[in-house]
């Protein structure tokens, strides 16, 4: 198959590349960098079924998907303080990108249409481990453009017969993943503040958990779907656990200081995985010590993360109280 990543030279879009090439498809990559790294794809460029275009999903001039099978939509804005701060830029990119992407799919009459989802709808869920079924309630702009996205997925899958499947995802990890910009995912956080010698900022009390899913197996999810003849169907992807923040420090190993709980975080993310794993015989074959001793091997690649401290942390976060604050 010749298959189009949008986001292919991000965290989880390049992982996705690798799978594909490995498999003996063509991939094409199409990445405007703003939030993924060439480096990423180092191995694929060695390839000669690769290529990959520099554009923008929301510039529709740039979205030519003809003779592409399979699109793999990842390409979005991510993270909470911006959104917050810049809702403009996240509805543009998030849900005006996506029905673009979704267009071009349409005219190329693509045969398979995969959307990277984000858990972060369910906002604070009162059922774990989380299904399908629970209440749809972001809580703030990155969580209700990347709804909104797959609510334009699905549509698009009803009304003009789109083969198309949106996979939720629940806290990806592992190599590559993005440690630049803004105060964000805590890898990235708790990696820098390795390897200078700093004690890890745990937010609260540390016993919040998390459903850490390693990137690979999230990589080989999309793989199944794309395979599959589902189509206007959602499903969730996750670990078929969790794990406390506190249970991530022991593994890295080193001190702690602690900070304030932040609001509209659940204290639990936990992936109700029975659909995904019924319907596509998928499921996660990476443990949580697995994917953490994988990061650890590669924990050079975040000496350029930057080194969050409480008094950084705090600055960068202050919108995140200012709106989300009950």
């Amino acid at each position: 198959m010749r298959a189009l990543i949008t986001g292919g030279a991000g965290f989880i879009g390049s992982h996705l590349t690798d799978l594909l090439l490995s498999q003996g498809h063509e991939v094409v990559a199409l990445d405007n960098l703003c939030g993924g790294w060439m480096k990423n794809l180092r191995d694929a460029e060695k390839n000669s079924r690769f290529r990959f275009i520099k554009g923008d999903i929301r510039d529709p001039n740039c979205l030519d998907f003809s003779g592409v099978d399979w699109v793999f939509h990842l390409a979005a804005l991510a993270d909470i303080v911006p959104s917050i701060e810049k809702p403009r830029d996240y509805f543009e990119t998030n849900v005006d990108g996506t029905f673009n992407v979704l267009e071009a799919a349409k005219r190329a009459g693509v045969k398979r249409f995969l959307y990277a989802a984000s858990s972060s709808c369910y906002g604070i869920p009162s059922q774990y481990p989380t299904p399908e079924t629970a209440p749809v309630q972001p809580q703030y702009p990155y969580a209700l453009t990347k709804y909104l996205g797959e609510q334009l997925v699905l549509h698009w899958a009803q009304v003009y017969k789109l083969p198309a499947v949106s996979l939720r995802l629940f806290n990806v990890f592992g190599p590559r993943s993005r440690t630049t910009g803004v105060y964000g995912a805590v890898f990235g956080v708790f990696l820098a503040q390795k390897l200078h010698g700093k004690p890890y900022t745990v937010v609260g009390d540390g016993k919040q958990t998390r459903d850490f899913t390693y990137v690979g197996d999230v990589a080989s999810a999309f793989y199944a779907a794309a395979q599959s003849n589902l189509t206007n169907e959602f499903m969730n992807v996750g670990s078929s656990g969790h794990y406390s923040v506190n249970r991530l420090v022991e593994l890295l190993g080193g001190s702690i200081t602690y900070i304030p709980k932040r609001p509209g975080e659940p204290d639990c993310t936990f992936a109700d995985v029975r659909k995904i794993r019924e319907k596509l015989g998928w499921k996660a074959s990476v443990s949580f010590e697995q994917g953490v001793e994988k990061i650890l091997s590669r924990i050079d690649d975040f000496r350029d993360a930057p080194l969050w401290e409480p008094a950084t942390i705090q600055e960068a976060t202050k919108t995140w109280f200012k709106y989300l604050q009950n």
